[in-house]
């Protein structure tokens, strides 16, 4: 398949996953309005998203398959690293909400007599 018909199909798919990365945008411009993990993961999203669309323009610009291919491999390295530190994220956020909601739910200290 030539050059400009995988570009062609790379940016439709890059275009038709605004679905996933604009609401990432959004989380990313929100800050610290969003929680630390939710953001993790939104970069995690468009770094992925990213690297498509760099791949489709690759694909456009070079005649051989070398930059696009390590183009591809290296997003895909970086999108999985940054996947693996938001479910690290998630997973401490998830944890420290159940330690906070056990400690709302523990009984009061009884009250000594005052004497």
């Amino acid at each position: 398949m030539s050059h400009p018909v995988l570009a062609l199909g790379a940016a439709a798919v890059t275009t038709a996953g605004s679905v996933w990365y604009l609401p990432a945008l959004v989380d990313l411009r929100a800050g610290a309005d969003r929680p630390a993990s939710r953001r993790a993961e939104a970069v995690a999203c468009l770094s992925g998203w990213s690297t498509a669309a760099v791949v489709a323009v690759l694909l456009l610009v070079t005649g051989g398959w070398w930059p696009p291919c390590a183009a591809a491999l290296t997003g895909a390295t970086v999108t999985t690293g940054l996947w693996g530190r938001a479910a690290v994220h998630r997973r401490r956020s998830t944890r420290e909400e159940a330690r906070l909601w056990a400690q709302l739910h523990r009984p009061h200290p009884t009250r000594t007599p005052e004497e």
